[in-house]
């Protein structure tokens, strides 16, 4: 594997660059040094405490990173027996062994064993420990934004649903669907890995990226498995497509259930009762739904000195911060500045 580490005499801001993958230049790293190793985790997945089991072990680390979207791909291999801890991830994980196995624990759960056959599936709110990562192991770390699943498996229910969504800490990938999504994360983490990959591609990265979250949904185990499984449900109604509509086209408007019914063509309990049957929910907390997702798109790719929080929750129609801050924080795991300064 290539060494793409800068030279040691290089600044302090180049030296972070070769270590962080980004859709240009992904990481091509080979390294003997524990805190450059620790640097490469904590730059690209998470802050982290990473220790030899053996303190005289040597560290032969190889890793190769790269992004799709919102997803992170790493090829990860330390050479030594480790113990990594790490505080909550804030994100979903899957570790895909390739070689080797880790022990591992998350919060309270037993501890657990990944393999070959097996993979690791974290949750994003929980303390995470890898007992033991074998000197022989070698696995794919996927990283996945919250919002990427848990939107996607709302969009493909058609309904809210509750989050987070918990996954089952375990996933066969001998057989099946996990073998087969193993197989499909495996191929695009190879292509994400190079700088001149077809998966980097504007006509290409957003179906990759759908069909790989899609992927995990359909081959992991969680409450809303069986519902993916079954027929597509009848469509809505038209008027409550049409409410629908004019809500995602302009969330920001100060909509109220009597001009979204006459928007709609039909009486207010009519389309509150059609909200409900094929909806799940009011109008009006669709519509606040459809303004959380807003902020928190824009809350994510801007930098804290081009907007603040104030200006987002404005401008996607919450008038009082501390109520959109809770609810923020209750919908996301977290608070709006802190979506802000980690974009």
């Amino acid at each position: 594997m290539p060494n793409d580490s800068v030279p040691e005499s290089g600044g302090n801001a180049h030296r972070v660059s070769a270590l962080r993958a980004d859709f240009a230049r992904p990481v091509q790293l080979c390294t003997s040094d524990l805190d450059e190793a620790r640097q490469v985790i904590r730059h690209n997945f998470y802050p982290n405490v990473i220790d030899l089991l053996q303190p005289s072990a040597a560290l032969t680390g190889h890793f190769a990173i790269g992004r799709l979207r919102g997803m992170t791909l790493g090829t990860l291999q330390f050479g030594a027996d480790l113990c990594m801890r790490f505080g909550e991830l804030g994100a979903y994980h899957v570790d895909v062994p390739l070689s080797g196995s880790m022990a591992w624990h998350q919060g309270r759960l037993d501890p657990l064993l990944a393999t070959v056959q097996e993979a690791a599936v974290f949750q994003p709110g929980h303390n995470t420990v890898l007992d033991r990562w074998s000197g022989d192991c070698r696995l794919l770390a996927v990283k996945i934004e919250r919002p990427d699943l848990e939107l996607q498996l709302e969009r493909l229910l058609d309904a809210p649903v509750q989050l987070p969504l918990r996954l089952k800490p375990a996933m066969d990938i001998a057989h099946g669907l996990g073998r087969s999504w193993a197989r499909l994360v495996r191929t695009a983490a190879e292509d994400a890995q190079t700088s001149q990959g077809l998966i980097h591609h504007e006509l290409l990265a957003d179906r990759l990226h759908e069909a790989l979250v899609i992927g995990l949904l359909l081959a992991a185990d969680h409450p809303y498995r069986e519902q993916l499984a079954r027929p597509v449900a009848p469509c809505r109604p038209t008027p409550v497509k049409r409410a629908i509509d004019a809500m995602e086209a302009h969330p920001e408007h100060p909509f109220t259930v009597t001009g979204l019914a006459e928007i709609s063509g039909v009486g207010i309990r009519q389309l509150q009762q059609g909200f409900r049957q094929y909806v799940g929910m009011p109008p009006t907390d669709y519509l606040r739904r459809i303004r959380l997702a807003r902020a928190h798109e824009e809350l994510r790719s801007k930098e804290p000195g081009q907007v603040t929080v104030t200006d987002v929750a404005y401008r996607w129609g919450f008038t009082h911060r501390s109520r959109f801050a809770a609810t923020y924080r209750q919908r996301y795991g977290e608070s709006p500045s802190a979506t802000l300064h980690k974009a």
